[in-house]
């Protein structure tokens, strides 16, 4: 957890995808916007762990990405 020290509760948490994930994405992440963070799950384990982003870096980590700053998994 990055930046958020409080507990937040997840279980009321409303989850969406990409609109570029498709309906049938098998290996999407999932976000929601829960005060005071952004949490992020893999589509694929709704009830495994979250992953809890600030929002700064929330916006660190999507300009990165808009910018290219990642290595895509196909080039590891």
């Amino acid at each position: 957890m990055v930046g958020v020290e409080t507990e937040v509760d997840l279980r009321n948490a409303t989850w969406r995808k990409s609109t570029r994930s498709g309906p049938n994405c098998d290996n999407c992440v999932e976000i929601a916007f829960v005060t005071p963070a952004i949490a992020i799950r893999d589509s694929k384990d709704p009830d495994g762990p979250a992953l809890l982003l600030a929002p700064g870096g929330w916006s660190a980590f999507l300009t990165r990405t808009r910018n290219g700053e990642f290595t895509p998994l196909t080039d590891l």
